[in-house]
C-alpha cells in the first residue's frame, strides 16, 4: 500500500442532533487495497497515476454508497468504510460483505488507464467500538475506534486477489445469506491463537423458514385473522390485515400456521400466494416475481423451457389464447429482472391482473412476509391490487406482516392487528421444548424465562446460542438477538434513542424524572419521547405508573450502548438527585434535626460530613425557605446555605430505589402506614436563573401493608446530625420509589458535555452505590 494522496468524501452530510455525542456499537468494517500497487506506481507516468486514483476511487465509493458504506478515509489506494457506524439494519456485515463482491466485479467490467486490469483484496470483519456519532458521515476520520479496524487490515492481506476474507464473527452474521469457504487458522502478530478466516463465494438464495414443532400460544389471533379473512371471501368484499410485531414475536410462524390450516371458506378452497420480501434483493418487484412464481410453481434455476411451459399452464385458464402468447414472454422477462424498468412494470402489470383473474375464479389470500424491507414499487404494486379486487367486489384478502415501525408509502387500508409477547407460562412450555429437541437440560427454562420477554425468537436465539457453545451459567445475550435488537433501537432519532438508552441505565421501572435527570434535561422534555417509545412497541406502561421494557434484551443493548463514562454520570446524576429530595414535616425547628444541637454542633456534624462523602462536582446551589446541612463539592467552592422555618430529613435513593429515609415524626419514630407513604420537598425556587415552579415536588414511596415495620425505642443520629429509625436498614429494602410527575421535577442537570448545573446538595454521606448490573427483566 502506498501513502501518496489522501483523498477526502465531498460528500458529506449533516451531523444532526445526537444528545448523547458516542456509542459503544457492533459495526462491520471494510478494507480494500490493490495488489501490487507498489509495483504499477513505479512504472506510470503521474498523470496516469492520477487517473488511474480517479477511476478506482470512483468505482469503489459508488459501490459503498449504494450499499450505505460510511467511507472513513481513502490513504493512498486503501479504502477503509463502515457499516452500521450510525444507523443499524441488522443486515450490516451482509451489506459489507455484497460491497466487498461488488467492488470486484465493478472493477473487472471498468477500464482502466491503458490495459491496465485492477485487482484488489477486501478484508470485512464485524466487532464492538466506540462511535463518533457526529462524525459519521464520508469523509469523517477517527469515527470509530477498536480492534475490528485493525483485524480488517490484517484480513485484507490474506485475502486471495480478487476475493473477499471474512472474520468469524461476519461469517456467523452472513450464514444462510453468503456462501462461505473456511480457510486454515493465520497467524496474527500479538494474537494467540491464529485467526481463522474465511471466503465469499457468492450469494445463497434464502429459502422459507423451517416451522415444526406445536405451535404454543397465539390461538385468539389465529382465530382473528381466519375471521377477518373468512368474513372477506364470504361477503365478497376484499380486506387488508396488516399484522405487526417487532423482531422476533413469531409474524412468520403465524403466517406459516395460517397457510397450512385455512385451506377452505364455507367448503369452497382456497388459493394462496405467498411471498417475503428478502434483505436487499436485487430487484425491487422481486417480491412480485415470487408470488407469480408461487402461482405458476416456476422454482428458482428453471430453465426458459421449463418457466414458458408452467406460465402457459397457469394461465390458460385465465386468459384467451391470444392473451397466453403475448402474456408469456413479457412475464418471462419479468421473472429474471424484475427492476424498476419499464418492461419490468408492464411485466408487474400483468402479474396483477393475473392475481386479479383468479381471484375472480377461485377465493385468493394474498400474503407478503416482511413488507417493510420491501421497496416502494412494491407497495405500490400491492395498493393498485388492492384497489382494483375492492372495485370489482372480489373474494380477496391481502396480509402484511411487519414491524411497528415500519410506515406505509401510500396511505393504507389495512386493519392493523398487534402481535403481544406470549404469556409467562406459554413462554415456559415454549422453552422446555426448545431445549428437550435441542438436547439441552430443560432445567435452564426457569433461568431463559425472564431473559426472553415473550418473544418466541428470542427464545429461540438463547437456545440455539446453547446449542453453539455458549455458557449456560453466563447466559451471554446471543449474537443474533444483538443484531436485530440493535436494529429496533437505530429506527429511533437521536433524542428517542437517547431516552431509551437513559432509561436502560436505570433499574426496575422507569419514569420521566428520571430519565430527565439522568440527561440532564429540563422536567418534561422526555415526555414526548416516552409516548413515542410506546407507540413503537418498545416501551410498555408499567401498572403501578411509569414504564417497562418490552424486551429484557432490549434493555441491555441500549444500556450497553453508552460508553462506560456516560453510564457513570446518567447513573450519578439519578442516584445523587434523588437524594437531595427533603421530606416536609410541618414547623419543626432546625433544633428538631440537630436533636437540640446549637449552629456550631450543626455545623461541625456537617464538615465531619464533607469529609466522609462521596466526592461529586455540583455548582452552588441558593435555596430559601429550606435547612440544608453542607454539601460536599469536587473543585468546587462551597458556599453556606441559610435556611429557616423548614427541617430536612434526607430522602437516599440508588438504583432508583429509595435506600432509607430518614427524619421520621416528631416523636422520631418511623410510623406505620397501611399503604402509601407521601414524601415532598420545600417548594422550588429559581436556580440558575431559570424560573422554575413554585409548587412543590412530590416523591412517592410505596410499600404494601406489612412491609414497614413498626420501630420501638427512639431514632438514633445518623451521622451527619440527623436521625434515623433503628430499623431504617431493614425498612429501606421494602419500600420503592413511584417517579414523580415531569411537570413537578424540581431539579435540572447539565446535559452530558455540558457544564454542570445548580443542583440542591447532599447533606448527608451517600449510601447507595450505581450498580454496573442490568436487571435481567423489564
Amino acid at each position: 500500500m502506498t501513502s501518496s494522496i489522501v483523498v477526502i468524501d465531498p460528500q458529506r452530510t449533516g451531523t444532526g442532533h445526537w444528545p448523547v455525542p458516542e456509542e459503544r456499537r457492533t459495526v462491520t468494517v471494510l478494507f480494500a487495497d490493490i495488489v501490487g500497487s507498489t509495483g504499477l506506481v513505479d512504472r506510470l507516468d503521474p498523470e496516469d497515476v492520477r487517473a488511474l486514483q480517479r477511476a478506482y476511487f470512483d468505482t469503489v465509493a459508488g459501490v459503498l454508497h449504494r450499499w450505505q458504506g460510511v467511507v472513513e478515509k481513502y490513504v493512498g489506494d486503501a479504502v477503509m468504510a463502515l457499516f452500521g457506524a450510525r444507523h443499524s439494519d441488522g443486515f450490516d456485515a451482509y451489506r459489507a460483505v455484497r460491497a466487498g463482491l461488488e467492488i470486484q466485479a465493478a472493477l473487472d467490467r471498468r477500464p482502466m488507464v491503458g490495459d491496465i486490469r485492477l485487482r484488489v483484496r477486501v478484508g470485512v470483519a464485524t466487532g464492538e467500538v466506540v462511535v463518533d456519532l457526529g462524525g459519521a458521515v464520508s469523509g469523517g476520520h477517527g469515527v470509530a475506534s477498536g480492534a475490528v479496524i485493525t483485524t480488517a487490515a490484517r484480513l485484507q492481506e490474506y485475502a486471495e486477489p480478487g476475493s473477499v476474507a471474512l472474520c468469524a464473527a461476519t461469517a456467523r452474521a452472513t450464514a444462510g445469506l453468503i456462501t462461505q469457504r473456511q480457510l486454515a487458522a493465520v497467524p496474527v502478530a500479538g494474537r494467540v491463537p491464529p485467526m481463522p478466516v474465511w471466503h465469499a463465494v457468492g450469494l445463497v438464495r434464502p429459502g422459507t423458514d423451517r416451522h415444526d414443532g406445536p405451535l404454543i400460544g397465539r390461538r385468539r389471533e389465529l382465530a382473528t385473522i381466519r375471521d377477518q379473512v373468512s368474513e372477506a371471501i364470504r361477503e365478497h368484499s376484499p380486506r387488508w390485515l396488516s399484522v405487526v410485531g417487532p423482531t422476533g414475536s413469531g409474524r412468520s410462524r403465524l403466517l406459516h400456521e395460517l397457510t397450512r390450516g385455512l385451506t377452505t371458506v364455507d367448503g369452497v378452497p382456497v388459493r394462496w400466494c405467498v411471498a417475503t420480501c428478502q434483505p436487499y434483493p436485487d430487484q425491487v418487484l422481486a417480491p412480485a416475481a415470487d408470488l407469480l412464481r408461487g402461482l405458476a410453481g416456476v422454482r428458482h434455476g428453471d430453465g426458459p423451457s421449463v418457466v414458458h411451459d408452467r406460465l402457459v399452464g397457469a394461465l390458460t385458464s385465465l386468459f384467451p389464447p391470444e392473451r397466453v402468447a403475448a402474456a408469456v414472454p413479457a412475464l418471462q422477462r419479468f421473472l429474471t429482472t424484475p427492476d424498476s424498468s419499464s418492461a419490468a412494470l408492464a411485466g408487474a402489470a400483468i402479474c396483477r391482473d393475473v392475481l386479479l383473474r383468479l381471484a375472480a375464479h377461485q377465493p385468493l389470500i394474498v400474503a407478503v412476509d416482511d413488507v417493510d424491507r420491501a421497496a416502494p414499487a412494491m407497495s405500490r404494486f400491492l395498493h393498485a391490487l388492492f384497489s382494483a379486487a375492492t372495485a370489482r367486489g372480489l373474494p380477496l384478502a391481502l396480509i402484511t406482516l411487519h414491524q411497528p415501525q415500519w410506515a406505509d408509502t401510500r396511505p393504507s387500508p389495512a386493519r392493523r392487528m398487534t402481535i403481544g409477547p406470549l404469556a409467562t407460562v406459554q413462554s415456559g412450555r415454549l422453552l422446555r421444548h426448545l431445549l428437550s429437541r435441542a438436547g439441552q437440560p430443560v432445567t435452564l427454562a426457569d433461568r431463559l424465562l425472564p431473559l426472553v420477554g415473550g418473544r418466541p425468537g428470542h427464545a429461540a436465539a438463547y437456545v440455539a446460542s446453547l446449542v453453539d457453545g455458549a455458557d449456560p451459567a453466563a447466559l451471554p445475550l446471543p449474537e443474533a438477538l444483538r443484531r436485530v435488537v440493535g436494529a429496533e433501537l437505530d429506527h429511533l432519532d437521536g433524542e428517542r434513542r437517547a431516552v431509551l438508552m437513559a432509561a436502560g441505565t436505570l433499574g426496575g421501572v422507569i419514569s420521566g424524572a428520571s430519565v430527565d435527570r439522568a440527561l440532564g434535561w429540563t422536567p418534561g422534555r422526555s415526555a414526548p419521547a416516552l409516548r413515542g417509545l410506546v407507540a413503537a412497541g418498545l416501551l410498555l406502561p408499567h401498572r403501578t405508573g411509569g414504564y417497562a421494557f418490552a424486551a429484557p434484551a432490549l434493555r441491555q443493548v441500549a444500556a450497553e450502548r453508552l460508553p462506560r463514562a456516560l453510564r457513570a454520570v446518567f447513573g450519578r446524576r439519578v442516584a445523587d438527585v434523588v437524594g437531595l429530595d427533603t421530606v416536609q414535616s410541618g414547623d419543626r425547628a432546625d433544633a428538631d434535626l440537630a436533636g437540640g444541637r446549637s449552629g456550631a454542633g450543626r455545623a461541625a456534624a456537617g464538615s465531619s460530613a464533607v469529609r466522609r462523602a462521596e466526592v461529586v462536582p455540583l455548582d452552588t446551589a441558593r435555596v430559601e425557605n429550606t435547612s440544608l446541612d453542607t454539601a460536599r463539592v469536587e473543585n468546587t467552592s462551597l458556599d453556606t446555605v441559610r435556611a429557616r422555618n423548614t427541617s430536612l430529613d434526607t430522602v437516599r435513593a440508588g438504583n432508583n430505589r429509595l435506600g432509607a429515609v430518614f427524619a421520621a415524626p416528631r416523636s422520631g419514630a418511623l410510623r406505620r402506614r397501611p399503604s402509601r407513604l407521601t414524601v415532598g420537598t420545600a417548594p422550588a425556587v429559581p436556580i440558575g436563573g431559570m424560573n422554575r415552579s413554585a409548587g412543590s415536588r412530590r416523591l412517592r414511596a410505596v410499600a404494601s401493608a406489612g412491609d414497614v415495620p413498626p420501630t420501638h425505642g427512639s431514632a438514633t443520629p445518623d451521622r451527619a446530625g440527623g436521625r434515623r429509625a433503628p430499623d431504617a436498614d431493614r425498612v429501606s429494602a421494602s419500600i420503592r420509589a413511584v417517579p414523580a410527575a415531569p411537570e413537578s421535577a424540581e431539579h435540572t442537570l447539565a446535559g452530558v458535555g455540558a457544564a454542570p448545573g445548580a443542583v440542591r446538595t447532599l447533606p448527608g454521606p451517600p449510601v447507595a452505590r450505581w450498580s454496573d448490573g442490568l436487571a435481567a427483566s423489564a
